[in-house]
């Protein structure tokens, strides 16, 4: 700086370029250093350089200039760097870093000099792109390190951009959502998701400091002179944060333009009771507004009004299909693995596709790349181990997680008789790996497999999988594109092991795989607009199940459903528009398509009559990956804010979407060995549009939020069946299929305390489905063809979730849930048909089983927090359905000596004691 000042204060008038241009050199450099270069353009000229050496650094030069001027060969050699020069008439070349060093004092220089100190926010002078730093600023800055930005050229531009990446300096993972300030111009932005910012500065000094909750803050002086790029690597800060259940970031509710998102930290739920003991993230998320499930004991989430098979619930970007343990109760999700979920049921990102009505996206955390970790438990059905294993220090580590249970007696002490002589256990394992390469490229990659075995009655042995397995590699191509190619698969299978007293042992299997590969890419264009876009390509391998005697003495005849394949690919786009500061949009398009391929047969019906074996017209026959049928159309996702005032926003959003792949059940809860089906000549996709509307408030700096959402959602070619439709290895399926007409609407409301001794939320939801089965046959006809409630149409869903801390270490945490009771069709009376009694029943789902309501308490203890020491415990003792509520998990009739009898089956009737004890090392 101090030889740049001498050259402004010597050069005080004008030099005659002209004749240096005359002097033309021969000379060619391979790989050569700059210094070198200089060194070797001095001994053929007679030209002197005056540089800092540190300013040229390494970097090598390769060029062949045949009777070139100094100016061309020197332009050419410092193209793309930070390095200007200035040749002065006595043979003398000063370089530069930077600067542009000019002949002259800019006109009005010292006007606008004085009355820039008479501006506070205004720390450097810039006139025609010249930079002046005064002295007494330089002074005050001494400690604060000082980055030059760009290289200066002359242009009417003040304005530049600096974009950069911002991570983690221990762990090497990007840190989203911190505050990057520039405190002289009251200018500010934030990191995305993936850690990169951009950020448009005047020409001159700007004083930069970042803030982020966790993050050491840093300040520095940058002097930009053009565009450029600055990355940051922060350091962690030890402070220690209250207890929050489920937490999201400061204000986010209010401020961004999606709506109908939640958020949840696996390390937060811990306080929640739940039964049995073990942390639940799943479970957790049916306590907020607008997700429910059936009951206890029930597989499956209710999301706005939607079947189960209607969400989209993906393991680090692979979808696993039964995300459940021991009939519902247990989540296949390892509490100590998993890092967070993220529920989208209003504004699903175009990115994802092929379900109606939501997304849980499940992240598994990364290993620690600096020392070897780990998380445990023990529970009295369950226990639990997560460890973190670094693989090479500060780029890889490897994350190994494992469950398993011993729950057999809890189902002996069940009151259904049906239960007591049963048996069930599972385990789960998971790795993840992660390697960063290099400050562009890393790779994640997951394995996991899920296994549960169970046994209702002593002759029948079913059993179940999960197995998924992704990898995804990050590259940042520079500071506004970054893009993600992933590759994922998944399979989930069922099997049943019949060994009865009679002849007629069986094994019957089920298979889906699916395997998908997505590339999507992130392009930072602006402070305005944030785009988003890619494609993505799905395979369905479906094998509907297969059965075959077991023993050489079965009489079972083995039989093959012919397997299914289907093709699934989209592109899609999506631009965050920053329309003003009160109006942001995030504006999403995906177009899908999907092809059912053979090898398969394909029954054409005759029109005019309902179908059935006796209506088929012909069987087309399809050859291998043949197109049998095509389905595609475009998927709107767009959403909106508009700010009210600072903390109080409105939002509006639309989706549509379409679904390709249905489960075929007529259960009314779901059941492991449900199966899958996929679209194809005679069962068309599902469809959805869905219209949102919402204001969101938060008080107290956002200690305090409160949100209300109302949502409408049509729907079309919902999937339901005849009354006793045969669904397992049926091999005319369609003839037992029912596709009608959806809608649902509902408000939600949400008031949530993130911090202080007490906190939590309470949620409340009054949200109805329904569905018309219509036709022009009668026997297709359901409840006269008028809408009807839906299987699991609960319109009043209250939810209470608080936890209040006596001191740092002791807390009191509470579960109450209300829920109007689910819809069942009950028998109203008898006829007699040749000699024969039957029931007569009411319309589809008229009536309802009673209510349901569960309060759940827990006392937490934690174990001192000295930093030095072999592991940290955390007790939990709880005890779930503290009132005792015998709560039906479902109604059923019997007929007995000609008389109808009604009967109620409970899963948990009894308060559930449990102690369980965590340790983390």
């Amino acid at each position: 700086m101090k030889g740049i000042l001498t050259i402004l204060i010597l050069l005080g008038f004008k030099l005659a370029i002209a004749q240096n241009d005359s002097i033309k050199i021969t000379v060619d450099f391979e790989d050569a250093p700059i210094i070198d270069a200089l060194k070797e353009i001095e001994e053929l000229t007679e030209y002197r350089f005056y540089y800092v050496p540190d300013w040229l650094g390494n970097e090598t030069i390769s060029g062949d200039y045949e009777n070139a001027t100094i100016q061309f060969i020197l332009e050419d050699i410092f193209n793309g760097s930070v390095i200007n020069f200035y040749i002065l008439k006595d043979k003398k070349i000063a370089l530069s870093r930077n600067n542009i060093v000019y002949d002259e004092l800019p006109s009005g220089f010292f006007g606008n000099l004085e009355r820039s100190s008479k501006i506070e926010e205004q720390e450097s002078t810039v006139v025609n792109n010249a930079v002046f730093i005064t002295k007494d600023d330089a002074i005050e800055r001494l400690e604060v390190e000082t980055v030059r930005i760009g290289k200066a050229h002359v242009t009417e531009r003040k304005r530049f951009v600096l974009t950069g990446y911002v991570q983690n300096k221990k762990s090497k993972e990007p840190i989203p959502n911190l505050s990057i300030v520039v405190i002289n111009q009251k200018i500010g932005t934030v990191t995305d998701a993936s850690g990169f910012y951009r950020i448009e500065l005047p020409a001159g000094l700007n004083i930069v400091e970042t803030s982020s909750l966790g993050i050491q803050p840093i300040r520095k002086n940058v002097i930009i002179y053009n565009d450029g790029q600055l990355d940051f690597q922060l350091n962690e800060s030890v402070e220690r944060l209250e207890e929050v259940v489920v937490r999201a970031d400061l204000a986010k509710n209010v401020e961004e333009a999606v709506m109908g998102t939640t958020e949840i930290s696996a390390e937060e739920t811990k306080n929640v009771p739940v039964v049995l003991g073990e942390r639940n993230i799943l479970k957790v998320a049916t306590t907020l507004p607008g997700i429910s499930s059936v009951g206890e004991g029930a597989t499956g989430f209710n999301v706005r009004g939607g079947n189960t098979d209607q969400n989209l619930v993906l393991m680090d970007n692979a979808v696993i299909y039964n995300p459940t343990h021991f009939f519902g109760i247990f989540q296949a999700v390892n509490p100590f693995t998993a890092e967070d979920l993220k529920i989208y049921k209003g504004s699903i990102p175009s990115e994802y596709g092929g379900r109606l009505s939501s997304v849980f996206e499940i992240t598994n955390k990364d290993a620690n790349t600096e020392e070897f970790a780990g998380e445990a438990s023990v529970g009295p059905v369950t226990n639990n181990i997560a460890l973190q294993i670094p693989i090479a220090k500060e780029k890889s580590g490897l994350l190994v997680g494992g469950r398993s249970s011993y729950s057999d007696w809890i189902l002996r002490s069940l009151d259904e008789e049906s239960l007591k002589n049963s048996q069930a256990s599972f385990y789960d394992v998971i790795l993840k790996y992660n390697h960063k390469i290099n400050d562009r490229n890393d790779i994640k990659a997951t394995a996991y497999y899920s296994r549960d075995a169970f046994s209702i009655t002593s002759d029948s042995l079913y059993n179940y999988s999960n197995r998924l397995f992704s990898v995804k590699w990050n590259h940042r191509f520079n500071e506004k594109n970054s893009g993600d190619l992933i590759l994922a698969n998944s399979e989930y299978r069922f099997n049943i092991d019949f060994d009865g007293e009679a002849d007629a042992d069986f094994r019957l299997g089920y298979r889906i795989n699916e395997t998908e590969v997505k590339f999507k890419m992130r392009y930072l264009h602006s402070n305005t607009h944030r785009f988003n876009y890619g494609i993505s390509s799905k395979l369905y391998l479906v094998n509907p199940g297969d059965i075959n005697p077991e023993g050489s003495e079965s009489i079972v005849e083995p039989l093959s459903i012919p397997k299914e394949k289907a093709l699934e690919s989209a592109l899609f786009l999506s631009d965050t528009y920053e329309v003003s500061d009160k109006l942001l949009l995030d504006l999403g398009f995906r177009y899908s398509i999907y092809f059912a391929l053979g090898k398969s047969t394909q029954r054409i019906y005759q029109e005019g009559l309902p179908r059935s074996e006796g209506t088929v017209e012909q069987s087309v026959e399809f050859g291998n990956n043949e197109v049998i049928e095509t389905y595609s159309g475009p998927e709107f996702r767009l959403s909106g804010r508009y700010f009210l005032a600072k903390d109080f926003s409105v939002k509006a959003a639309y989706n549509s979407t379409y679904q390709y792949i249905h489960t075929l059940s007529n259960n009314t809860t779901v059941s492991p060995i449900d199966t899958w089906k996929l679209s194809d000549l005679n069962i068309e996709p599902q469809r959805a549009n869905q219209y949102s509307l919402g204001f969101f408030k938060n008080f107290d700096n956002s200690n305090y939020e409160l949100s209300l959402e109302g949502y409408y959602k049509k729907s079309k070619n919902n999937l339901d069946f005849k009354v006793g439709a045969d669904l397992l290895l049926n091999e005319t399926l369609e003839t037992e299929v029912l596709q009608g007409e959806g809608k649902a609407y509902g408000l939600e409301f949400l008031v949530r305390k993130n911090r202080g001794k007490l906190n939590g939320w309470l949620g409340y939801t009054y949200a109805r489905s329904f569905i018309k089965l219509d036709s022009e046959f009668a026997e297709e006809v359901v409840n006269n063809g008028e809408y009807f409630p839906t299987n699991f149409d609960r319109p009043h869903d209250i939810s209470l979730v608080a936890n209040y801390k006596f001191t740092k270490r002791f807390s009191l945490s509470s579960n109450f849930v209300y829920q109007t009771g689910r819809p069942v069709t009950y028998p109203i009376g008898s006829y007699t048909f040749r000699g024969a009694n039957y029931a007569f029943y009411s319309d589809r789902n008229k009536f309802r089983i009673p209510d349901y309501y569960r309060l759940d308490l827990s006392f937490n203890v934690e174990g001192n927090h000295k930093l030095k020491k072999l592991a940290h415990s955390f007790w939990n003792i709880s005890i779930y359905n503290v009132l005792g509520r015998n709560n039906p998990y479902s109604v059923f009739f019997v007929t007995e000596s000609g008389e109808i009898k009604a009967f109620k089956s409970s899963i948990f009737s009894i308060p559930i004691p449990t102690i369980t004890y965590n340790f983390k090392f």
